[in-house]
């Protein structure tokens, strides 16, 4: 589990919009991160 306030892990992550952020699109952004199981389903 990541620690509130914990340095940013790398990551890369595909959007709606087809482009993959990678953890180097929020250097220098605070950046809140929410992940769920599966879309509609209760989480």
């Amino acid at each position: 589990m990541i620690e509130l306030n914990s340095k940013l892990p790398e990551f890369s992550l595909p959007a709606q919009d087809d482009k993959v952020y990678t953890h180097e699109d929020f250097k220098g952004s605070k950046l809140v991160l929410y992940f769920y199981p599966k879309a509609n389903t209760p989480g």
